[in-house]
């Protein structure tokens, strides 16, 4: 049976929420219209990054990586970055580094030492590998992990967040209860990142999923693609706790009132209006037929009336 989605459940799934606000649309398109002279690819977006005028897209399907100028058109400029040096497989995230000009894709979930764990490889501005480390956090289930990945510096210090995709980190039915939203706070040490700490997510927030997340000075922006919504709120750098119950915005829905946006993984800030989200490829055999429409594509949202303390 196909997964038919409408907009109450992402409205909170009880009548004791407040109405949710959609996100606007400014611009979208398939990514291989983007991508002179491959249109016949596939690309599975699982993340994206915003950098001086580009948007950088990680695929789970390759380890090239794709380079979109921003406003979303097919000039010659957009090209693929073809990279053999890191893993063997695909990355569910990637986040960027100013201060060092260091590129870090995620890798949600491999074997190690008898237990699951994320991983990170690092790369210099023009995407040549450096190193790889282990996130010291452990896992409960192989296709559950890491999902989302953004990079903060705090007193001196260089940060990685990253999201689990299930709620308490979990995974199965556990990982789908609302209310356990979980961001792990990981610090480099030599060749690891040592795990520091854990920021929780309001349990106001009815998710039943997490995909990623991005980060700009004391702002959180949180996605989730099972209940096709964004939230966005505010944290402590110092105390790295979550300090108000945000807002959350529901992406478009279509004119029945169903879900459009049923694959979203990457979101990155563009600037003070704008993000960007990507989308990876439909389930053909647990969606429906209209969740076709968005996939594999990339995306740019503001928040209604582009609410300036948002």
């Amino acid at each position: 049976m196909k997964q038919d989605l409408d907009s109450t459940k992402y409205q909170g799934g009880h009548a004791k929420q407040p109405p949710v606000e959609q996100l606007e649309l400014l611009e979208e398109a398939k990514i291989s219209e983007l991508l002179p002279g491959i249109a016949d690819q596939r690309f599975e977006a699982s993340g994206v990054v915003a950098r001086d005028g580009w948007f950088y897209v990680i695929f789970d399907n390759s380890t090239n990586i794709g380079c979109i100028k921003d406003g979303l058109r097919a000039t010659e400029g957009n090209h693929l970055i073809e990279q053999n040096q890191g893993a063997a497989a695909g990355y569910e995230d990637i986040a960027y580094d100013p201060i060092t000009n260091r590129f870090y894709l995620l890798i949600e979930v491999l074997p190690h030492f008898g237990n699951l764990v994320a991983k990170v490889e690092e790369y210099d501005e023009q995407f040549r590998y450096i190193s790889s480390g282990w996130l010291d956090f452990p896992l409960d289930h192989p296709n559950k992990g890491l999902e989302g990945l953004t990079c903060i510096h705090q007193a001196g210090q260089t940060y990685l967040l990253g999201i689990c995709e299930g709620n308490k980190c979990r995974g199965g039915a556990a990982g789908r209860k609302p209310g356990g939203g979980r961001i792990q706070i990981f610090r480099k040490d030599q060749d690891r990142w040592d795990h520091m700490g854990t920021m929780k997510l309001p349990k106001s927030l009815w998710f039943e999923d997490y995909s990623c997340l991005a980060v700009v000075d004391d702002r959180i922006a949180v996605v989730s693609q099972a209940s096709s919504a964004a939230w966005i709120g505010r944290f402590s750098p110092s105390s790295w706790e979550v300090v108000d119950e945000g807002s959350v915005y529901r992406f478009p829905l279509d004119d029945k009132g169903k879900v459009l946006y049923c694959n979203i993984e990457g979101i990155s800030r563009v600037d003070a209006a704008r993000f960007v989200v990507v989308s990876d490829k439909a389930k053909v055999k647990e969606q429906s037929k209209r969740c076709c429409a968005k996939e594999m594509s990339i995306h740019v949202f503001k928040t209604p009336r582009h609410r300036e303390n948002q």
